[in-house]
């Protein structure tokens, strides 16, 4: 007869896990740690990167009101793809949930078809809508709107675009979620009630999609703000962001030390402001969930 091990109860999801744990190990933990390392490296134009170890490369990244301006911009701009993509994404979604088949699911594929394609196309698609000639441009000289082509291309209002295109999938996406548990009864009963429609919306769908919205702003801002296709290719060299501020460093000045601390903080910044959005994820369910 075959013998078999017994192994200890808790130990079975360990094991069932560990090929996924070593992998996301492999490719993300350790590449990041390596990255963590370099940041520390000192750096000499001459002769490269050096064994030697210094907290050089954040002091200038902290003292140097150059890479404050980068940080505040990348801030500034994913909060407004945030914004925008709440104030587009959440209507659009719930006009998608009221839709009857088959025009949802088409209407649905619409939406997150963007996700299909590469966004490094997408954003050349974008370069050439948003150009001093392009699409826009052009209707809005038709319509007789302005008389003068509007300068998007190589500004900040040209990347927002860009991006809220490319990231609002996912809004809709986290909010599609959260409304497939509203009960639409709720809604009726206050509709039945003498309640307005603006009030059914503001007292009872908003407070239960919150949790929806809540994730998707998470996810939405931390793309926004490592974003680097969009803000390269719609915002020129000369309006830079974070990450091509990293990617600068580590291909154009060959200063591996100090991209990878630029790399480094931008990481700390996502990690901390998705972690105290998520607690207050948390605390919306527990309130919805429990109240």
């Amino acid at each position: 007869m075959a013998s078999t091990v017994d192994t200890p109860a808790g130990a079975t999801p360990w094991l069932l896990a560990s090929p996924a744990l070593l992998l996301f190990v492999g490719l993300l933990l350790v590449p990041l740690a390596l990255t963590a390392m370099l940041s520390f490296n000192t750096f000499d134009s001459a002769k490269g990167v050096l064994e030697t170890h210094t907290w050089k490369n954040y002091l200038e990244v902290f003292s140097d009101g150059y890479y404050h301006e980068i940080f505040l911009r990348t801030a500034g701009l994913a909060l407004a793809v945030t914004a925008l993509s709440i104030l587009f994404g959440v209507p659009e979604t719930i006009i998608l949930a009221r839709m009857k088949s088959p025009w949802r699911s088409l209407f649905l594929v619409v939406i997150l078809g963007p996700l299909l394609i590469s966004v490094v196309v997408r954003t050349l698609g974008w370069a050439i809508l948003l150009g001093n000639n392009g699409l826009i441009n052009n209707a809005l000289a038709a319509f007789g709107i302005v008389d003068e082509p509007i300068k998007l291309l190589f500004t900040m209002t040209g990347v927002a675009i860009a991006l809220t295109h490319v990231l609002i999938p996912f809004m809709v996406v986290s909010v599609w979620a959260a409304l497939q548990k509203l009960d639409p009864q709720v809604e009726n009963a206050g509709l039945s009630l003498g309640a307005s429609p603006l009030t059914v919306f503001r007292r009872v769908i908003l407070p239960q999609i919150l949790p929806g919205i809540l994730s998707g702003a998470i996810i939405v801002f931390a793309l926004a703000a490592s974003a680097f296709a969009s803000p390269a290719i719609i915002g020129g060299r000369r309006l830079k962001v974070v990450a091509t501020a990293a990617y600068d460093e580590f291909l154009s000045t060959l200063n591996w030390p100090l991209g990878a601390s630029i790399a480094i903080l931008l990481l700390i910044a996502n990690v901390v402001i998705i972690l105290g959005c998520n607690r207050l994820v948390e605390r919306r369910f527990r309130q919805v969930f429990e109240g």
